[in-house]
Protein backbone atom coordinates (compact mmCIF):
# COMPACT_ATOMS: atom_id res chain seq x y z
CA UNK A 1 0.00 0.00 0.00
CA UNK A 2 2.90 2.32 0.78
CA UNK A 3 4.22 1.75 -2.74
CA UNK A 4 0.94 2.91 -4.31
CA UNK A 5 0.88 6.01 -2.15
CA UNK A 6 4.46 6.85 -3.12
CA UNK A 7 3.71 6.19 -6.78
CA UNK A 8 0.71 8.52 -6.64
CA UNK A 9 2.73 11.38 -5.15
CA UNK A 10 5.58 10.87 -7.63
CA UNK A 11 3.16 10.95 -10.57
CA UNK A 12 1.48 14.06 -9.18
CA UNK A 13 4.86 15.78 -8.78
CA UNK A 14 5.85 14.87 -12.35
CA UNK A 15 2.57 16.20 -13.72
CA UNK A 16 2.96 19.46 -11.83
CA UNK A 17 6.55 19.82 -13.04
CA UNK A 18 5.46 19.20 -16.66
CA UNK A 19 2.64 21.70 -16.35
CA UNK A 20 4.98 24.30 -14.87
CA UNK A 21 7.67 23.81 -17.53
CA UNK A 22 5.17 23.99 -20.43
CA UNK A 23 3.50 27.15 -19.09
CA UNK A 24 6.56 29.11 -17.94
CA UNK A 25 5.51 32.36 -19.58
CA UNK A 26 4.97 35.86 -18.28
CA UNK A 27 1.46 37.08 -17.63
CA UNK A 28 0.77 40.77 -16.95
CA UNK A 29 -1.15 41.22 -13.73
CA UNK A 30 -3.01 44.54 -13.42
CA UNK A 31 -2.90 45.89 -9.89
CA UNK A 32 -4.48 49.12 -8.71
CA UNK A 33 -3.99 52.22 -10.80
CA UNK A 34 -1.47 51.90 -13.62
CA UNK A 35 0.67 49.33 -11.83
CA UNK A 36 1.34 46.13 -13.76
CA UNK A 37 3.38 43.14 -12.64
CA UNK A 38 4.72 40.42 -14.92
CA UNK A 39 4.50 37.07 -13.16
CA UNK A 40 4.99 33.46 -14.32
CA UNK A 41 1.81 31.38 -14.58
CA UNK A 42 2.90 28.54 -12.23
CA UNK A 43 4.03 31.04 -9.60
CA UNK A 44 0.68 32.82 -9.86
CA UNK A 45 -1.21 29.52 -9.51
CA UNK A 46 0.86 28.50 -6.49
CA UNK A 47 0.27 31.87 -4.83
CA UNK A 48 -3.49 31.66 -5.43
CA UNK A 49 -3.60 28.08 -4.13
CA UNK A 50 -1.78 29.06 -0.95
CA UNK A 51 -3.96 32.15 -0.54
CA UNK A 52 -7.04 29.92 -0.49
CA UNK A 53 -5.59 26.92 1.34
CA UNK A 54 -3.60 28.42 4.21
CA UNK A 55 -6.42 30.28 6.02
CA UNK A 56 -8.64 27.18 5.93
CA UNK A 57 -5.77 24.97 7.09
CA UNK A 58 -4.90 27.30 9.97
CA UNK A 59 -8.54 27.56 11.09
CA UNK A 60 -8.92 23.78 11.12
CA UNK A 61 -5.65 23.31 13.03
CA UNK A 62 -6.79 25.88 15.61
CA UNK A 63 -10.13 24.09 15.96
CA UNK A 64 -8.37 20.74 16.48
CA UNK A 65 -6.08 22.31 19.06
CA UNK A 66 -9.07 23.73 20.96
CA UNK A 67 -10.95 20.43 20.89
CA UNK A 68 -7.86 18.52 22.01
CA UNK A 69 -7.45 20.92 24.95
CA UNK A 70 -11.11 20.42 25.93
CA UNK A 71 -10.77 16.63 25.81
CA UNK A 72 -7.61 16.73 27.95
CA UNK A 73 -9.35 19.00 30.48
CA UNK A 74 -12.30 16.60 30.63
CA UNK A 75 -9.96 13.64 31.16
CA UNK A 76 -8.10 15.46 33.94
CA UNK A 77 -11.41 16.38 35.57
CA UNK A 78 -12.62 12.77 35.50
CA UNK A 79 -9.41 11.31 36.90
CA UNK A 80 -9.01 13.92 39.66
CA UNK A 81 -11.70 12.53 42.07
CA UNK A 82 -10.25 9.02 41.76
CA UNK A 83 -6.88 10.19 43.11
CA UNK A 84 -8.37 12.07 46.09
CA UNK A 85 -9.50 8.96 47.98
CA UNK A 86 -9.08 8.88 51.74
CA UNK A 87 -6.19 6.72 52.92
CA UNK A 88 -7.07 3.42 54.57
CA UNK A 89 -6.40 3.68 58.33
CA UNK A 90 -3.74 1.31 59.61
CA UNK A 91 -4.07 -0.60 62.87
CA UNK A 92 -2.54 1.25 65.79
CA UNK A 93 -1.25 -1.88 67.52
CA UNK A 94 1.56 -3.84 65.93
CA UNK A 95 0.75 -7.41 65.01
CA UNK A 96 2.96 -9.91 66.86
Amino acid sequence: MQFLKTLFWVLLAVLIALFASRNWTDVPLNLWGDIQVDIKIPVLLLAMFLLGFLPTFLIERARLWTLRRRVEAQERQQTAPATNRAPVPADESPAI
